[in-house]
């Protein structure tokens, strides 16, 4: 009697996931994966280092948040990422205020805005690191001022770098956006993360959920 074998995908358990984060915009994104993770508060200061460049610094950033919990989870990938925003050559930060939201937003009218977001997945368990700089590029149309005013109104976007929600009314500031993956405008590169995961031996698409 023949035996005949079912061809089937072999499937490969991966370790826990870390997000080395407590965003809430970076976990929505994140989720978008179907994987499960977990996700944990780094302690790290996130201060620059004089003279210290913005790609330098999410790169620095980023990998000090995933390996500053490689104790808490040794057997584990972890997560870490960090953005800044660039205006003629100065980061600009988070602005709190609505009044500084509008100082921000008035600045980037009729300019470019480049975000610099760092990667960094960190195997615990090798104790291997994967690190990039993944830019993206926001070309703002002019803006009047009762345009800044009613937007920042409307969607009080007073915790995000550059003052605006590109998943949101963000999207009606812009002339054009560039870049090759639009969620690292929100925090967390996808397209990159998944080339990493699978350089880790981890392929999002293969996973048992």
């Amino acid at each position: 009697m023949r035996v005949l074998l079912t061809p089937h995908v072999v499937k490969k358990i991966m370790p826990q996931l870390v997000l080395a984060s407590t965003s809430p915009y970076r976990k929505l994104l994140l989720e978008t994966l179907r994987l499960p993770f977990i996700t944990a508060a780094p302690e790290v200061d996130e201060n620059p280092q004089p003279g210290e460049q913005a790609q330098a610094l999410v790169q620095r950033l980023a990998t000090a948040k995933a390996v500053a919990l490689a104790e808490r989870y040794p057997q584990d990938l972890i997560i870490g990422s960090d953005q800044v925003c660039v205006l003629d050559g100065q980061i600009t930060g988070k602005p709190h205020t609505p009044q500084a939201a509008c100082q921000q937003l008035a600045l980037a009218s009729g300019n470019r805005v480049t975000f610099y977001t760092g990667l960094a997945l960190f195997d615990s368990r090798e104790k291997q690191l994967q690190l990039c700089c993944e830019p993206f590029y926001v070309y703002f149309r002019t803006l009047s001022e009762s345009e800044i005013v009613r937007y920042i109104e409307r969607e009080q976007p007073l915790n995000c770098a550059g003052s605006f929600k590109s998943e949101g009314l963000g999207i009606t500031l812009f002339e054009r956006l560039e870049g090759r993956d639009p969620n690292a405008l929100i925090g967390l590169p996808l397209i990159a993360l998944c080339e990493m995961l699978r350089k880790a031996g981890c392929d999002p698409l293969m996973q048992i959920q």
